[in-house]
């Protein structure tokens, strides 16, 4: 059995990766990642990019969820910096930060 191909883990460009050695685009990767780890926030950016901005009340209508389990998905999303809110009282307009959507789409290709 041929084991050298999994001798050494390398990047797009060739290089070793050295195991055990987290880099900041690793741990950008994580924190985004985490932050779309749950189904319904995968669906609440879907919902956002569908749009150009969005009340907190009309993503709780497109969501099977509770208004309160909808504010806990988005806090998590706006805290990894994917999504940022404006308030327009007494609500709350959110919209998908594209800079954050960039560098995701980023990380990932570098995989």
């Amino acid at each position: 059995m041929n084991r050298r191909c999994c001798s050494a883990t390398k990047g797009r460009n060739g290089t070793v990766i050295p195991s055990g050695e987290a880099t900041a685009a690793d741990r950008d990767l994580a924190a985004l990642a985490k932050a779309l780890g749950h189904p319904a926030r995968v669906q609440i950016v879907r919902f956002l990019l569908s749009r150009d901005s969005c009340m907190c009340g009309d993503i709780v209508e497109h969501l099977p969820l509770a208004q309160s389990t909808v504010s806990q998905h988005l806090k998590m999303l706006k805290e990894a910096g994917l999504i940022r809110g404006t308030i327009d009282a007494p609500r709350v307009c959110y919209c998908v930060e594209p800079n954050a959507l960039k560098r995701l789409k980023e990380l990932i290709g570098g995989l």
